[in-house]
């Protein structure tokens, strides 16, 4: 593997370093009845539900 021949600065390093960001999940109420009253964007419910449509695969508890 490729090594620096020298050392970057701390500028350089920070600059870099910046477009690290921690990002909250969305969150959004759940429009099915019955479930849970939040859910996380872009994940199925516990349930098996995803954009209001049952997914295949899951089976009733």
């Amino acid at each position: 593997m490729p090594n620096p021949k020298r050392r970057h600065s701390h500028q350089r390093t920070a600059l870099r370093r910046t477009n690290y960001v921690a990002v909250m999940p969305e969150i959004q109420v759940n429009k099915q009845v019955g479930g849970e009253p939040y859910i996380l964007r872009g994940c199925a419910t516990p349930d098996g539900y995803y954009k209001g449509r049952r997914l295949p695969g899951f089976k009733d508890k």
